[in-house]
C-alpha cells in the first residue's frame, strides 16, 4: 500500500505524483490546473449537484434520503416535532435494528418501535420491522441510487459502493433536513483509493479494509475527506465485496465514500428490481486528487485487527508467528485504558503454542452479506467447530439475503456444523448481543472492536475483548475449531452462488406509506419516551468545573456514552445521562449533577452560590477582576477534557447527555470526527481546543470565561481563560475554530431545539 506524500493527478486512468505536472501537460497539451481538476472527480460532480449555496467552497447540501434505526429515530423525530414538523419532506426510512430483541427494560424497545411505525404513519415515511433487515443492508437493496446522497443517523452510512454517496451524522443533521434546512460543510478533500491486482483466495473485504484503516488511521491522512475508489481492480471486484470494503471506510475517520460503477453495479440494481437506480460514475479523463493511496488487492493477506481499535492492525501470518509479543503489547495498551480495573488477560489464550479463541461472529452491516456468509460456508461444509468453549453465530444481514442462504443449502451447511443462524440484528457490533464469558475473545467479521463493543463491563470487573475479522478467516479459524488460522491455510472451494432477491419479504412486512403522511394517526408514546428537558442560552459569562480528565490517546463515544443495554434508555434523555462515562469515569455524573445545582438555581432567580458552596470564594476572586460579573449574568456549569474525543459511532448522545448534566463545553487538543463536534454544537455546547502539552488545569479545577457570549456573536477564534486557585487567576487561551453563522447561533440560543423555536 502506498500513500502519496502531497496530491495526485489522474490521467486517462494513469496516477502521477503532483510533482509531475511537466508530465501531465505532455499528455495534455496545457499546463494543470489544480483547482479546475478537482472539479472532475466524482465526488466533485455529486457534491455540486447537492449543493444549494452556489458557492462550492462553502457547501449546502440538500440529501435525497434518510434513514435511522431504533436507537436513534425517536430522539430525531422529537426534535423536529418541537419544532414544527408536518410531514417527512423526502424519504425516509426507520429501521429496527438495535433494539430489535426488545429484552431489555419492560416495553420501552417495543414502545420505540410502535413510536416509529405510528410516526412513518402520521409524517409519510418507511417502517422496517425487527429482524427484517439492519439498517444499512435494507439502504441497499431498496434506497441507494446511483449519483444521489443518503444521510443517515448512524455512522455506517456508506453506499459508495452503489454509486451514492452517504453520510452518517448525528440526529440534529437529519432534524435539519427534516424541517428543510441543509448540511453546511466546506468542500471537503477527495482522495483517490486506486486499486489494482488480483485478491488472493480467501482473502475477503474485510482484510482488504483492516489493513486500509491500519494504514491511515494514525496519520490522519483522510480525515473528514471523501474516498473515491477508482482503478482497473475495482471491476474485478463483485458488488458484495466493495460494499463489505466500503462500509470499514467510516474507521478511516473519512467523511464519506464514492466508488466508480460498472455493470457489476448495474447487475446488483436489476437483482434488486431497480435497474433504473443505476448510473455509471466515472472520473474524467483528466483530475487531481487532495491525496492517493495505491492498493495492490494481490498484497492483501488476511488481517486481523486486535483488541481495541480496528486500526491495530496485523496480518494472521504476523500474529501466529509472534503470538506471545502481540498479545503481551495489547495487554500493555489496555492498561492506559483501564488501569488495574480489570485483569486483562490474553496471554492464557494460548493453547500449545497456538491462538485459541472463544467465539466467532459473522453479523451485520459488515458481515451478514451474502457472498461473506456463503464463502465461511463453503470453508466450514463438512466440518465440525467443536463442542469445546467455542461457538460460532451467523447474522444475515436482510431476511431476503437469509432466504436465499435457505434456498441455496448455505444456512443448513453452516449449521450441521454446530453455527448458530439468528436473524438481522446488529447487536454483537454494539453490546447488546452474544456477550463473551469474562476474559473471552471473540473474531468478528463486524465493524468495530471498541472496549465493551463486545458487552462486558468494567465498572463491574468484566472484561471481554473483540478481534476484527474476514467471515472467510473465522469459519478457517472454526473449521479448526476455535485455533486462529486464516483462510488461505484452507484448501477450499468456493462455489460463488448467484444470489436472487426475493421482494415479497418488504411487500408483505415493510410499511411504505409513498410518501403520503396521514394526520389522522396519533403518534404512540411509552413510558420511557420522554421530551428534552429545558436548555438555557448561553450565559454572558460562565464558570466552568472540570469534572473529568481523561488522557487516552483516543475517546470514543461508545466510552462518553456506552452502548449496549443503554440503548434502550435513548428515547429518555436524563435516564440515558445516567450512564454518561459510566464505564471511563464513574464519579462524572455525580460531579456534573452537582455543579448543575447552581445553573439550576440561577434558573430559578434564586442564589447559585448558596446552592454550591464552593462557589464562592472562587466568585469573589473573579469579582476583584470582573466587579459586574454575577449579578444574574453568570452561567454555572461542566466541562471534560480529553485528548482526542468523538472516534467512532455518530450517536449524538454522547454530546447530549453531558448538556442534560449541565455541560457547557468539551475542551481537546483534537477532535477525532466532525459529526462529533458537530454533536457537540448542536447541542449547545463550545467544541473548544486547546495545544498539546502540558494543561493548565486539572480535573476539579474551576475555569472562569469572561464575555464569552460576546466572544461566539463577534466570531472571534481565540478565546481567553482563567484557571482559579489558590486565590488568584490564572490566564490561557482557548480556540474554537471555524464555525458557521448557523452553528454560532445554535450555541448562542442553548442547542439546536431553541434555534429553531427562535426561528
Amino acid at each position: 500500500m502506498k500513500l502519496y506524500e502531497g496530491g495526485a493527478y489522474y490521467i486517462n486512468g494513469e496516477p502521477i505524483d503532483e510533482s509531475g505536472a511537466d508530465k501531465v501537460r505532455a499528455i495534455t497539451g496545457q499546463v494543470p490546473d489544480k483547482e479546475e481538476l478537482r472539479k472532475n472527480t466524482i465526488a466533485y460532480g455529486i457534491l455540486k449537484e447537492h449543493n444549494t449555496s452556489g458557492d462550492m467552497s462553502a457547501l449546502q447540501i440538500k440529501f435525497d434520503k434518510l434513514t435511522s434505526h431504533d436507537i436513534t429515530f425517536v430522539g430525531i423525530i422529537q426534535t423536529a416535532r418541537a419544532s414544527g414538523l408536518e410531514k417527512f419532506p423526502i424519504p425516509y426510512v426507520l429501521t429496527n435494528c438495535h433494539n430489535s430483541l426488545c429484552a431489555v427494560g419492560g416495553t420501552i424497545n417495543e414502545d420505540d418501535h410502535m413510536f416509529g411505525l405510528s410516526c412513518a404513519k402520521r409524517y409519510g415515511g418507511i417502517y422496517v420491522p425487527p429482524h427484517q433487515a439492519v439498517i444499512h443492508q435494507f439502504a441497499r437493496e431498496m434506497l441507494a441510487e446511483g449519483g444521489k446522497m443518503i444521510l443517515g443517523s448512524d455512522s455506517h452510512t456508506r453506499y459508495g459502493a452503489l454509486g451514492t454517496m452517504a453520510m452518517g451524522e448525528g440526529g440534529p443533521e437529519l432534524v435539519k433536513q427534516l424541517l428543510g434546512r441543509t448540511y453546511d460543510i466546506s468542500l471537503p478533500g477527495v482522495v483517490g483509493i486506486y486499486l489494482t491486482g488480483d485478491m488472493q483466495p480467501g482473502v475477503g473485504p474485510q482484510d482488504v479494509a483492516i489493513a486500509l484503516i491500519a494504514e491511515v488511521f494514525d496519520k490522519g491522512y483522510v480525515k473528514n475527506k471523501v474516498l473515491e475508489f477508482i482503478g482497473p481492480s475495482v471491476a474485478r471486484l463483485s458488488a458484495d465485496f466493495r460494499i463489505g470494503i466500503d462500509v470499514m471506510t467510516t474507521e478511516t475517520t473519512c467523511l464519506s465514500s464514492i466508488w466508480q460503477t460498472d455493470s457489476r453495479i448495474e447487475e446488483f440494481y436489476e437483482i434488486h428490481g431497480r435497474k433504473d437506480a443505476y448510473k455509471q460514475l466515472m472520473p474524467g479523463d483528466a483530475c487531481y486528487y487532495d491525496g492517493f493511496i495505491e492498493i495492490d488487492l494481490s498484497k492483501i493477506k488476511p488481517m486481523i485487527a486486535m483488541p481495541f481499535h480496528p486500526s491495530n492492525a496485523y496480518t494472521i501470518e504476523e500474529v501466529n508467528k509472534n503470538l506471545k509479543d502481540i498479545l503481551a503489547q495489547c495487554e500493555k495498551n489496555a492498561k492506559v485504558s483501564f488501569g488495574d480495573d480489570v485483569d486483562f488477560d490474553l496471554s492464557s489464550k494460548i493453547r500449545d503454542g497456538r491462538l485459541y479463541v472463544d467465539q466467532g461472529i459473522i453479523a451485520g452491516c459488515a458481515g451478514g452479506g451474502f457472498e461473506n456468509i456463503c464463502a465461511a460456508a463453503d470453508i466450514l461444509k463438512g466440518s465440525s467447530i467443536g463442542a469445546d468453549e467455542f461457538t460460532l453465530s451467523v447474522y444475515p444481514a436482510s431476511m431476503p439475503v437469509y432466504m436465499e442462504l435457505v434456498r441455496n443449502g448455505s444456512a443448513a451447511a453452516l449449521m450441521e456444523t454446530g453455527a448458530i443462524m439468528k436473524t438481522a440484528f446488529c447487536g454483537p457490533c454494539f453490546g447488546a448481543g452474544d456477550t463473551p464469558a469474562n476474559n473471552g475473545f471473540s473474531i468478528r467479521h463486524s465493524t468495530r472492536n471498541f472496549p465493551n463493543r463486545e458487552g462486558s463491563k468494567i465498572q463491574n470487573n468484566q472484561i471481554a475483548s473483540v478481534a476484527l475479522m474476514d467471515a472467510r478467516s473465522i469459519a478457517a479459524t472454526a473449521a479448526n475449531k476455535g485455533y486462529l488460522t486464516a483462510a488461505t491455510d484452507i484448501d477450499a472451494h468456493f462455489s460463488n452462488p448467484k444470489y436472487y432477491f426475493d421482494s415479497k419479504i418488504y411487500e408483505n412486512r415493510v410499511f411504505d406509506s409513498k410518501g403520503i403522511a396521514d394526520k389522522s394517526v396519533e403518534v404512540r408514546f411509552g413510558p420511557n419516551i420522554k421530551d428534552w428537558p429545558k436548555m438555557s442560552p448561553l450565559p454572558e459569562n460562565i464558570m466552568l468545573k472540570v469534572v473529568s480528565e481523561i488522557h487516552d490517546p483516543v475517546t470514543t463515544t461508545d466510552e462518553l456514552i456506552p452502548s449496549g443495554e443503554t440503548s434502550s434508555y435513548r428515547s429518555n434523555p436524563l435516564g440515558l445521562a445516567e450512564f454518561t462515562l459510566s464505564r471511563k469515569d464513574p464519579e462524572y455524573v455525580g460531579r456534573a449533577k452537582e455543579i448543575k445545582k447552581a445553573q439550576d438555581a440561577v434558573e430559578a432567580n434564586t442564589c447559585p452560590l448558596e446552592a454550591v458552596e464552593e462557589l464562592k470564594p472562587l466568585m469573589q476572586v473573579v469579582n476583584e477582576k470582573f466587579p459586574e460579573d454575577g449579578k444574574g449574568n453568570v452561567g454555572f456549569g461542566s466541562t471534560i477534557y480529553a485528548v482526542k474525543p468523538g472516534d467512532g459511532s455518530a450517536r449524538e448522545q454522547a454530546a447530549s447527555c453531558q448538556k442534560v448534566l449541565g455541560g457547557w463545553a468539551n475542551i481537546a487538543n483534537e477532535y477525532a470526527t466532525k459529526r462529533y463536534r458537530s454533536n457537540l454544537i448542536n447541542w449547545g455546547m463550545l467544541p473548544f481546543i486547546i495545544p498539546k502539552g502540558e494543561l493548565p488545569f486539572k480535573n476539579l479545577d474551576y475555569i472562569y470565561i469572561h464575555g464569552i457570549r460576546q466572544a461566539v456573536e463577534n466570531k472571534e477564534d481565540s478565546i481567553t481563560a482563567y484557571t482559579i486557585k489558590d486565590g488568584s487567576m490564572k490566564e490561557f487561551t482557548l480556540s474554537l475554530g471555524d464555525l458557521t453563522d448557523d452553528e454560532r447561533q445554535i450555541i448562542l440560543d442553548g442547542c439546536l431545539i431553541n434555534y429553531y423555536r427562535g426561528n
